[in-house]
């Protein structure tokens, strides 16, 4: 063992989801997991504020969570938001705590298409589409959605919800009966969720890095954390610092998810 492998085995790891989740978040938090698991980190602390975002993103980190847990105890710690696709994730972890204000729950799916035929008549603007299939063009913007199509996408959304609610259940240990009954789009504070199962337990991040350190038998009063933050993306010399990384991020994620089923509350 060399001495940053000793170093890291007595060190809470610490990995941030903020934002809408997407491609970009995704690619950085795989990577940012499969770091911990080559360090062999006895713990991590995964802080999530996030709202949610696109459904197989949050697939692809729950399940690489769930293989990071194979050796490494996992606390999910919800910020100011943790809802939806936040939520998704966060059941990956062996536990979760939450502040009692923490938003969250929005367990649900979301299909968003926008139709501006009206405003492209005005303009005298019409696409001539050809296409191979009736339905290769559901969710067109210049149009709007036929009954046909509206079944189809509903099947979509009802596919994903399952998906959802059987996630949840098993993660949370509860029934898929008990997940549905308040797995309607509906948000609770951190104190709600402890009451339904969703929380385990109600306390800042601070707490949760204690919690993880009791876990694998570390000190939880000097143990620190070790963040394993991202490099700063490469547009970022060029933008104007009015642009946070914030904006920029939402504005990708907008790119990222246009017509794509979303975990995502608001």
């Amino acid at each position: 063992m060399n001495f940053f492998q000793g170093k890291f085995k007595k060190t809470i790891a610490r990995i941030e989801i903020l934002g809408a989740i997407g491609g970009s978040t995704r690619t950085r938090v795989l990577e940012a997991l499969e770091f911990v698991q080559q360090k062999r980190f006895p713990a991590l602390v995964l802080r999530i504020d996030s709202p949610g975002g696109t459904v197989g993103d949050s697939q692809e980190i729950y399940d690489a969570l769930k293989r990071t847990r194979e050796k490494t105890k996992i606390i999910a710690s919800f910020g100011n938001i943790s809802a939806s696709g936040g939520v998704y994730i966060g059941v990956g972890a062996d536990h979760i705590i939450a502040n009692p204000g923490t938003i969250t729950g929005s367990i649900g799916v979301i299909l968003r298409g926008n139709n501006i035929e009206r405003l492209l008549e005005k303009i005298g603007v019409s696409f001539k589409v050809i296409k191979s299939g009736t339905y290769k063009d559901i969710l067109a913007f210049d149009r709007e959605i036929t009954a046909e199509e509206r079944v189809i996408l509903q099947s979509l959304i009802d596919s994903s919800y399952n998906q959802f609610v059987n996630t949840v259940a098993e993660g949370r240990n509860l029934s898929p009966a008990t997940v549905k009954s308040f797995a309607d789009g509906r948000v609770f504070t951190g104190e709600q969720a402890v009451e339904l199962g969703l929380v385990d337990r109600l306390g800042n991040e601070d707490d949760a890095r204690r919690w993880a350190s009791e876990l694998v038998g570390l000190n939880p009063v000097t143990t620190k954390f070790f963040t394993i933050k991202p490099p700063k993306p490469f547009i970022n010399r060029f933008l104007p610092s009015s642009i946070t990384n914030s904006t920029f991020n939402r504005l990708q994620f907008e790119i990222e998810a246009n017509g794509v089923p979303l975990w995502m509350w608001q």
